[in-house]
């Protein structure tokens, strides 16, 4: 025969939490707020790299601005001495002089200089162009519209360095 043995009692052991010292809060904590810290100079770490990179590329566009601008009240003498010798027949010197004015206008074109689109015409914008007079429109249709342009405007880039100088029809 053999006995039944009893069932065991089983003993739950309590499982105590051990107690979190005060000072592994505080460590916790600290560096809760480093690591707060670590990510908002970081983020505005990058933030400034973007900036300073949009900056250098904005000075690289516009560095020779002022050459530029010097050089443009040439252009415009070669424009009009380009015009008077178009009015005479061909000659040798006209030849040279076209192949000067060439070489000068892609060069500026190179380093980013371009005329600014107006046309006789177009409505008059005060954010693109520059008023110099108003005359009476020859017809009623032409009223605040571009009736003659004086001097052509120019822009490095995106942005107007000239703006080009017309004549509106009121």
């Amino acid at each position: 025969m053999t006995k039944k043995s009893a069932p065991k009692k089983t003993v739950k052991k309590r499982v105590t939490k051990p107690k979190k010292d005060p000072q592994i809060k505080e460590l916790n904590l600290v560096i809760k707020e480093e690591k707060e810290k670590f990510l908002r100079l970081f983020a505005e770490f990058e933030n400034y790299k973007k900036r300073t990179s949009k900056e250098r590329i904005e000075l690289y566009k516009t560095a020779n601005q002022e050459v530029i601008n010097d050089l443009i009240p040439i252009l415009d003498d070669f424009n009009r001495a380009n015009q008077q010798i178009e009015k005479e027949n061909g000659s040798v010197d006209q030849e040279g002089f076209q192949l000067i004015f060439n070489k000068f206008n892609e060069t500026l074109k190179n380093s980013g200089l371009n005329p600014t689109e107006a046309k006789i015409g177009d409505e008059f914008d005060s954010e693109l162009h520059e008023a110099i007079t108003q005359i009476p429109a020859p017809s009623k249709d032409e009223i605040g519209k571009i009736i003659d342009i004086i001097e052509v405007g120019y822009q490095l880039g995106d942005r107007i360095i000239r703006y080009p100088k017309v004549v509106v029809g009121q």
